[in-house]
């Protein structure tokens, strides 16, 4: 489990780090070139440790992208409703007034790993051991290293990037007394630049003891490839700074004249996605047998290799299918240390249980999937549904409780949790403290990396090849090829992989670049936010909403406990114990931690097909204890959250989404007037 883990924190205090209170502090520790400390690669590689816990720890990850990227899309909304929290979700920017500095701690954080990384390179590249193998055309340790550095600094201004858009570039380890904004076309063409002439120094993922946990060759060459898909796609660009984007023209898609930016893609894009198809193609040639889509589950008891992925994960593993993830410890550190441990916290199965000693511990929470998505978009035999989001959450207490839609957090509030990380199924579940649980920050799988592959392939005409790519993430999930899709082109086969991505990539923080790279998220925002008054209303009048397949949302649904503690795996249709799947829960009793009762499971009916309260049928089930509870009434009642957390900050299917984040004000002040916000953030 985690060995490179081991190290990095267990070193992570002795390294010295770059001040990065004040962004553009560009001076790195003077002990970063000390001799012992790169004596040896493994010496090394405690340094670039260092790097990898700084950007979990040092607010790169956690603070710029939980509160939003997995909120921003026509299936995912924020648990308790619109709010400061999650503004740049909801594509309501002004609410950074006056808070311009709420991202702060993520910017800096990110300035922070790209100095850390920067310097770390420049001190291998000046080894004799890693000039030597250059010279020689070899690969070792030291050109891994050094690529390995690069990789981390890509990726860490690409995310500044796509949160903050055209950012200061290049100017890490210098001494300057200014600074302006770089085109982020050109941060894209650097970056790419420079990862191709690193990638062939680097192992791939299997070799030279690399995984999923470091930066690799495969996945540097997917980040070449994520770079420049994005460079090609829909994105909001400013129109406030003159000469920002040089020469560049740009296909407009909207204009917000107030605001002072445009929704567009280059002209050129399609130079874009052919080094996007180039690279991605390279990653996956070079991951056969070490880095792969998992298409076979080995498990017995249950046949889900979608899930298999994300088993590994709760079983503290690195999946095969990971390109990279970023390590997470479970527990307490040595010396006092603390880890980042939000991911399971914020994006697991709720539950209702106390800060310690819970079973299991409270989780927030914080993603959830709309109806619209659950019942009408995916199809009830799709796999991937129930792995994705659940109807129910946990007490604290051992007990599988309704999940209700009125706003809030953990397990009884907030509609249905994110249910790819959940307690539950981990193979041991951490009992003993919230937010401890060791669950790592993924980064990138090839489940991404197949769709991004068929974006580019879609985008240059090679619908074909495309199409097969998406078939393949099909053939995965119903294992068979019964539900190929066929003879799509065009327009019609780019909507086909953007919503693959709904259903292969919901709550990952990735579904909503395929929207906005699409062209999509405007008009998706409107659709979502409409067939919400639409549910509503049905479901006030009707007692239910019937979606296009037959699925209808009901006002009401019956519940009764069951006896014992059993976790659900693929499900029985029509079971109300076994059905919806993936759900139920673990004998938290075996742990020794407090548990109530002895019925802890429950049985649901009417879920999929409404029950009217005064029908025979109704009246049958609370003869067999069934009790009724309030569920899409309570939706209905609460519509104004709901159409509030769902991208309110667009109005019209014509809007630019304004998405991006406040560059910080110190930044803006020690620029001399160089550095500013544009989109309509605030300027102090």
């Amino acid at each position: 489990m985690k060995k490179f883990l081991k190290i990095f924190f267990l070193t992570a205090a002795c390294v010295s780090l770059v001040s990065c209170e004040d962004y553009l502090d560009t001076t790195s520790p003077s002990n970063m070139d000390d001799t012992f400390a790169t004596s040896s690669p493994s010496e090394a590689l405690k340094i670039m440790s260092k790097a990898y816990a700084t950007y979990r720890q040092g607010g790169a990850m956690f603070s710029l992208y939980d509160w939003n990227d997995p909120l921003r899309s026509d299936m995912e909304y924020y648990c308790e409703g619109p709010g400061p929290n999650t503004k740049y979700a909801l594509m309501m920017s002004e609410l950074s007034v006056p808070n311009i500095n709420d991202m702060q701690g993520g910017f800096n954080g990110s300035y922070s790993v790209i100095s850390y990384t920067d310097k770390f390179a420049s001190i291998i590249a000046a080894k004799p051991e890693y000039q030597a193998a250059v010279e020689a055309g070899q690969v070792n340790d030291w050109t891994h290293l050094y690529g390995e550095a690069v990789g981390l600094w890509a990726n860490t201004y690409f995310r500044l990037t796509l949160h903050f858009g055209d950012v200061p570039f290049g100017y890490e380890n210098k001494s300057v007394t200014e600074y302006e904004l770089s085109s982020r076309f050109a941060i894209y063409d650097a970056l790419i630049a420079k990862l191709k002439e690193v990638e062939g120094g680097m192992y791939k993922i299997g070799e030279g003891g690399i995984d999923g946990e470091r930066v690799s060759r495969t996945f540097v060459n997917a980040l070449i490839g994520q770079i420049a898909l994005h460079a090609a796609g829909y994105q909001t660009l400013r129109t406030d700074v003159e000469g920002l984007y040089g020469e560049m023209s740009f296909e407009k898609k909207a204009e917000n004249t107030a605001a002072k930016c445009i929704y567009a893609r280059p002209t050129n894009y399609k130079e874009y996605l052919a080094i996007a198809e180039t690279y991605f193609t390279k990653a996956m040639g070079e991951a056969a047998g070490a880095a792969k889509l998992i298409t076979t589950d080995e498990r017995g008891y249950v046949n889900n290799p979608y899930q298999r992925h994300f088993q590994y994960s709760l079983d503290l593993q690195v999946s095969p299918e990971t390109l990279f993830e970023i390590a997470c410890p479970q527990g307490a550190l040595p010396n006092g240390m603390t880890a980042n441990g939000e991911y399971l916290y914020a994006f697991g199965r709720g539950s209702d249980g106390g800060g310690s000693n819970g079973a299991p511990c409270k989780l927030f929470s914080a993603v959830r999937m709309a109806p619209a998505a659950y019942w009408g978009v995916f199809s009830n035999d799709d796999p991937r549904r129930d792995v994705s989001a659940v109807v129910t959450g946990m007490d604290g207490k051992g007990n599988e409780i309704v999940t209700s839609w009125n706003p809030g957090n953990k397990g009884s509030k907030g509609g249905m949790c994110l249910n790819k990380w959940s307690f539950e199924y981990m193979s041991n579940p951490f009992v003993t403290k919230q937010r401890c649980a060791g669950i790592n920050y993924p980064v990138m799988r090839m489940g991404e990396v197949y769709l991004m592959l068929a974006e580019a392939k879609a985008g240059l005409g090679k619908d074909g090849e495309a199409l097969s790519l998406v078939n393949d993430i099909r053939r995965r999930a119903f294992g068979d090829s019964n539900h190929d899709l066929k003879g799509l082109t065009g327009d019609a086969l780019k909507e086909a992989i953007m919503n693959e991505a709904r259903l292969e990539l919901f709550g990952e923080s990735r579904l909503t670049w395929f929207q906005i790279r699409g062209g999509y998220i405007s008009e998706l925002a409107i659709d979502a936010q409409n067939i919400i008054k639409d549910i509503c209303k049905d479901v006030r009048e009707k007692g239910y909403y019937e979606f296009e397949n037959g699925n209808q949302f009901p006002a009401y649904i019956w519940t009764k406990k069951v006896a014992g503690a059993t976790l659900v795996y693929n499900g029985t249709e029509g079971d109300p114990v076994m059905w919806p799947a993936w759900r139920g829960t673990y004998d938290y009793a075996t742990l020794g931690v407090s548990v109530s009762g002895t019925e802890h499971n429950l049985a649901i009916e009417g879920l999929f097909k409404a029950i009217q309260p005064d029908s025979a049928e109704a009246k049958a089930l609370e003869a067999d204890g069934y009790t009724k509870v309030e569920y899409g009434i309570t939706y209905a009642n609460n519509e104004q959250s709901y159409i509030g957390s769902t991208m309110s900050g667009i109005k019209a299917k014509t809007d630019v989404p304004r998405y991006l984040m406040p560059i910080p004000f110190e930044t803006l002040a020690q620029s001399k007037g160089k550095v500013t916000n544009g989109y309509g953030l605030p300027q102090q």
